[in-house]
């Protein structure tokens, strides 16, 4: 027998360390070749890492949540044949399909087969009283990050969550029966004072987000423009638009409208689809329109990005946002489709309220918050009389964008919005 070290793989080009966001075995696990041994998150996507060898877990050399370089010891196995060298992993792939945080429910079968509980995992369950976590007191719970945000969400101490997966993992079932009351400690109706601080580490998608909200509040100067816009007519086209589509068309919502009359703002204000990189003072003006539709997540906010959109017509765009939103939502969004945006659409639909202060997508300059849509009523000179009104509030680096040029363009979004033959006359 040998020992096999696997190190942390090249996971994309320019990339010098991940974050470790799980473990899908564990020391003394038997582990099948091509088999998913961990997952990495870059600030791209979550990246899953197989094993180039059948063999069993001897080491594991990371902790969850901590970052990881590249060409690092990341696991040794036990291997037959002679001692071998380290070596990485043989490849190391995004998910396709699958979430970007994958649970140990829908890890690959091989996996699934080939993992052995430790022994003393039955024997722990034996004994530990109903309601009570089955590990050592200050032990941390084992869980994937999905299960903790689930347990977040619902107010679950996962420290009193008895788990039944490999090792104590705790599973979705482990959740559900906690919340169906059969782990659940026994309650009193008198009212008590809470006094619990829980202490929650920001590690993941979301140290990324705030890593990057908190760039752009620090390098760009921002200046918000508030403008209200009459939705009648275009709210009646699109009704119109949606009952008379094609079975193969999407429904439409409003972005793709809005996105149509960005491109053709853009056209004559080509300064809004740009890239700012203040370490070098340029300014990249793309003729391209690259839309970065802000999407939020089961894991957090993410951009994916319809690209060229000034060469796509209503449909297509509508159909485009569609799909690479879908697949943010999934966790099957590329590299690719989620990078390279030159301009942002923020969007919380019907909770989007009166007014919102977007921060710009760094390095971009510009932004465009859409806020909710509500029948209000509106002078017309003679009465007042009722209206689908909505605001549009955007933000621009005021480094490039000088406020009468952020009102102009706006006002150019608007007119095209309140008549949307507009948006469809050439030329």
């Amino acid at each position: 027998m040998g020992e096999l070290t696997i190190k942390m793989p090249d996971v994309g080009e320019g990339i010098a360390e991940a974050e470790l966001v799980e473990w899908h075995v564990a020391v003394g696990d038997l582990i099948r070749e091509d088999a998913v041994i961990a997952a990495v998150m870059t600030d791209k996507a979550t990246v899953e890492i197989p094993s180039p060898r059948d063999g069993k877990v001897l080491w594991l050399g990371a902790e969850l949540n901590t970052k990881v370089a590249v060409g690092a010891p990341l696991i040794r196995l036990e291997v037959e044949g002679e001692v071998v060298e380290a070596r990485h992993a043989s490849r190391a792939e995004a998910p396709k399909s699958a979430p970007a945080q994958q649970t140990p429910a829908t890890a690959p079968a091989a996996l699934a087969k080939a993992a052995s509980p430790t022994p003393t995992t039955p024997a722990r369950q034996a004994l530990a009283p109903l309601g009570a976590a089955m590990r050592t007191e200050g032990e941390r719970p084992m869980a994937s990050p999905a299960i903790r945000l689930r347990a977040q969400e619902a107010g679950v101490d996962l420290r009193q969550v008895p788990g039944s997966g490999p090792a104590g993992r705790i599973t979705h079932e482990d959740i559900d029966a906690f919340l169906s009351g059969r782990g659940r400690p026994a309650t009193t109706n008198a009212r008590r004072a809470d006094t619990s601080v829980e202490e929650i580490k920001i590690v993941g998608l979301r140290r990324v987000i705030a890593e990057r909200m908190a760039q752009a509040k620090a390098h760009i100067p921002h200046i918000t423009y508030v403008e209200e816009i009459d939705m009648t007519a275009l709210e009646e086209l699109r009704e119109t638009l949606n009952r008379e589509r094609k079975p193969d068309q999407p429904k439409l919502t409003i972005l793709p409208f809005l996105m149509r009359a960005m491109v053709r703002a853009i056209a004559v204000h080509s300064q809004f689809s740009a890239r700012y990189d203040d370490d070098a003072n340029v300014l990249h003006r793309y003729g391209g329109v690259h839309v970065g539709i802000a999407t939020q997540t089961p894991t957090g906010l993410m951009v994916p990005v319809v690209r060229h959109a000034e060469a796509l017509d209503l449909w297509a765009t509508a159909l485009e946002m569609q799909r690479v939103s879908e697949a943010a939502r999934t966790g099957a969004a590329s590299r690719e489709e989620l990078s390279g945006s030159t301009i942002t659409i923020s969007s919380l639909g019907a909770l989007g309220g009166v007014v919102s202060t977007p921060v710009i997508n760094y390095p971009e300059v510009a932004i465009i918050g859409v806020n909710k849509l509500a029948t209000r009523p509106v002078w017309d000179g003679a009465a007042f009389v009722p209206r689908k009104m909505m605001n549009l509030s955007s933000s621009f680096d005021h480094r490039i964008i000088d406020g009468w040029d952020a009102a102009v363009f706006i006002q150019r979004i608007k007119t095209l919005l309140e008549t949307p033959a507009l948006i469809f006359v050439e030329g």
